[in-house]
């Protein structure tokens, strides 16, 4: 975590600790995906940002977000981060508490192909 500064890195451990019930949730099946290349990370300092999961070798963020996202001013900023993620090479995938909640296989599913995809781009290099 070098060049990250302390506030940021306060931070980032401050949401480790107090993780929703659905990154929680989430994060159980994350730690679990066999590694050959793959090791996410919890609330994760990327640029100005703080993304709640990160593989940094395949270049994938996942956010999980609450109701407040809907509104148009965090819909807003949720489209700059992800833009500026992207520009930076990572694939963000965005998926909502209730998803996590009612769907989650379906929100596995859809983590899993994209680890998938990116680790055959890493592998091709």
């Amino acid at each position: 975590m070098n060049g990250i500064d302390k506030f940021k890195r306060r931070r980032a451990n401050d949401l480790r600790a107090n993780q929703t019930d659905w990154e929680r949730r989430l994060w159980r099946h994350l730690e679990k995906i066999p590694v050959d290349g793959t090791h996410f990370r919890r609330q994760v300092p990327l640029g100005s940002y703080i993304v709640d999961f990160a593989s940094h070798r395949l270049k994938l963020v996942i956010e999980i977000d609450g109701a407040q996202h809907g509104h148009p001013a965090h819909a807003r900023a949720d489209f700059e981060r992800d833009r500026w993620l992207e520009s930076q090479g990572y694939r963000v995938l965005r998926f909502r508490n209730d998803d996590v909640r009612f769907e989650l296989n379906a929100v596995l599913d859809t983590i899993f192909a994209a680890v998938e995809e990116r680790r055959s781009m890493v592998r091709r290099g």
